[in-house]
């Protein structure tokens, strides 16, 4: 039976192989927002190569796929369902990492287009109101300490942040003559990477190569072990039956 499975073993390793040459595909936002209003518009567009003649995309939400074929899924007053991950994927290209949608049901929502940064990065911070209403008075909080006051609604720009910029953030502002806030997240800036020192590994290609010759050696081998046990099985019979008859006519 593992005789069987081997080669199909190989032709999953192949497939790999060649899923992971592709390009993968991007997924952008539109707003460019990560967090939204229940009853936002949201468009996502894979941003990937195409198959001449085959414009069709593969949309998945939390894994599952989705209906739709277009290459920009368009969700028109999305819900709190919505909520989760999304990913692409075309003819010619692999699957694109995980995009965040986070869909909130409440009047106020501090948005941004990331949550981590790193130091140098500039930071837009919004203040969004349910359904665009208008909001007076907008103060941006960091740490429970106000940041930056507008008389109207306006973005919080950081140019290059700092890691004083990490913490947690939430803005509040006058909806009408209510004061309502947004709830708080968290904001990372991180150090820029150091360069990493990669080990002397042969490429990923070479390493899949050698492994399909060494799946092929092995299969190989098992086989002519298997053959060659069997002849001599049946060399051996053959010899028996050969000698019993000989006796045979000998009486």
């Amino acid at each position: 039976m593992w005789l069987l499975l081997a080669p199909s073993a190989l032709l999953l390793l192949v497939s790999s192989v060649t899923q992971a040459d592709r390009p993968k595909a991007v997924v952008l936002l539109d707003p460019p927002w990560v967090r939204v209003l229940q009853d936002d518009h949201v468009t996502l567009t894979c941003q990937a190569a195409y198959p001449p003649g085959d414009n069709s995309t593969q949309w998945y939400h939390n894994g599952a796929r989705i209906s739709s074929q277009a290459s920009s899924y368009l969700i028109r007053a999305v819900r709190v369902e919505d909520s989760g991950e999304y990913q692409c994927q075309t003819g010619l290209s692999a699957r694109s990492d995980s995009v965040w949608l986070d869909v909130h049901a409440d009047w106020l929502v501090l948005q941004t287009s990331k949550w981590v940064f790193q130091a140098g990065e500039p930071i837009r911070l919004r203040c969004h109101s349910w359904k665009n209403k208008t909001v007076y008075k907008v103060t941006y909080v960091q740490n429970d300490k106000p940041k930056r006051f507008f008389h109207n609604n306006t973005e919080f720009h950081i140019p290059e942040a700092t890691l004083s910029h990490s913490g947690s953030y939430y803005c509040r502002g006058l909806i009408g003559y209510n004061n309502k806030s947004s709830r708080a997240v968290d904001v990372v800036v991180q150090d820029p990477a150091s360069p990493a020192i990669m080990p002397s590994f042969p490429p990923w290609h070479q390493i899949a190569f050698c492994l399909v010759m060494g799946l092929l050696f092995a299969v190989d081998t098992a086989l002519y072990f298997f053959v060659r046990r069997d002849l001599r099985r049946s060399m051996v019979d053959e010899e028996e039956y050969y000698f019993k008859w000989s006796k045979d006519q000998d009486k």
